[in-house]
């Protein structure tokens, strides 16, 4: 496609007005070193809207306080307003019950509940867990630890020079031995979006359940977990507008009331003395000790903005940068993306003959343009490709086209330094 048919195709509609949406965002506004702040870092950690900013001075000012168990007026606020952004979550999610959303400190938490809690109580010596290549880091080490305490084995799922997962290899890994599957939704590293409700499907068909990792996913594209028919879900707020440090875990509620807790403390029991620990009904068996109750609100406040946008004009606008992006880059002579899948979220991993990843963040950065540079905690995508880092720029729904321009210029201006 030509430049100017990708710019035509890219005429945004009277539903979507980026520049409007642009001024929710105070940090867009900021210059870096005399330059315009174009930031495509948003796989690592989007931005955040005033709305959510707002929400959460309301909190601090108007509304904080410990929840649960308190009689007291702020305590009774409090809690249902972290309540509510339970029921949010939910919804966005469209999971059958409020009790299946529990709060984590991250996608990364998230896992981790799940492999202690489910993992290590049903996981056994000679047991299977299959990942995928596209793993994140956050979804292969806990497995690791898991499999190194119970002797249980790894099967990994190869990649195609696409970055497209081997649906057939995937199949064929399973096995009487087979306990667990692993998999993320979309690539943080190359921005492929995964097959998972066929493979879901697949696993189900052998009664084998599926933890899928949707860090990259839930900012990007409507999720459905009741059709997906996930057993596991898992993302964090602050790569969808919200705060960080606060994440979600979605659960078939049969497979976490059969769970032992990740942690333990207050809050997650109904009883104890020193004889024994009865333990709370879910969600809040999994949410020892004092919640991060703002940044849950925050993170309720951050779906509220993103449905109010709706994910499908979100996905759209996304999906049109992506192509005019993917276009002007590789008309670049020199310039290779790495993950040319045909279903994609707005991610380019890149690299340039001759110049180091880290070379090209610094200099972009001088003109005041974010990318992230390095192996992206997926080392063995980058081992799959054979090179120790990528350039890689992703996009959100507040991104315009005189940001790709802007890139387009900055990687031109880097060739023009280093060759």
């Amino acid at each position: 496609m030509a430049q100017n048919n990708v710019l035509a195709a890219l005429d945004t509609s009277a539903e979507f007005d980026v520049n409007r949406i642009r001024a929710d965002f105070p940090i867009l506004s900021i210059d870096v070193g005399g330059n315009p702040l174009v930031y495509l870092d948003n796989a690592a950690s989007s931005q955040m809207p005033q709305q959510v900013i707002d929400r959460l001075v309301h909190y601090q000012t108007a509304q904080h306080a410990n929840i649960n168990r308190a009689v007291h007026y702020l305590s009774e606020v409090a809690t249902d307003e972290y309540e509510k952004a339970r029921h949010k979550i939910q919804q966005f999610l469209n999971a059958r019950e409020q009790r299946e959303i529990i709060f984590t400190s991250g996608t990364t938490d998230s896992i981790n509940l799940v492999m202690h809690g489910y993992g290590r109580r049903f996981i056994q010596a000679g047991d299977e867990i299959i990942l995928t290549t596209l793993e994140h880091h956050s979804n292969i080490v806990p497995w690791q630890m898991l499999a190194k305490e119970k002797g249980a084995v790894i099967r990994v799922v190869p990649i195609n020079d696409a970055g497209e997962l081997d649906i057939d290899a995937y199949e064929n890994l399973f096995n009487e031995r087979t306990k667990f599957v692993g998999l993320i939704h979309v690539s943080n590293a190359l921005g492929t979006i995964n097959p998972v409700k066929q493979m879901i499907d697949y696993a189900h068909q052998h009664n084998v359940p599926v933890l899928i990792d949707g860090a990259q996913a839930a900012p990007h594209i409507p999720i459905d977990v009741q059709a997906l028919d996930c057993d596991f879900y898992a993302f964090s707020a602050h790569k969808l507008c919200g705060p960080t440090g606060v994440g979600m875990l979605y659960g078939k509620a049969s497979l976490l009331e059969a769970m032992q807790p990740f942690k333990g403390g207050g809050d997650m029991i109904a009883s104890v003395t020193f004889e024994k620990t009865t333990y709370a009904d879910i969600p809040h068996k999994f949410e020892a000790g004092t919640p991060p109750i703002a940044a849950a609100i925050g993170f309720g406040a951050a779906i509220d903005y993103l449905c109010s946008i709706g994910m499908d004009q979100i996905a759209a606008h996304e999906t049109k940068l992506l192509h005019y992006a993917t276009e002007r880059i590789d008309a670049i002579k020199g310039a290779r993306i790495l993950g040319t899948a045909a279903e994609k979220t707005a991610v380019i991993s890149f690299v340039l003959d001759g110049v180091h990843p880290h070379d090209i963040g610094t200099i972009l950065s001088q003109d005041g343009i974010a990318v992230r540079t390095g192996h992206h905690c997926a080392q063995p995508v980058m081992q799959r490709y054979n090179v120790p880092a990528t350039s890689r720029a992703s996009f959100a729904f507040y991104n315009d086209i005189s940001e790709v321009d802007a890139l387009i210029e900055g990687i031109q201006n880097v060739q023009k330094i280093f060759l």
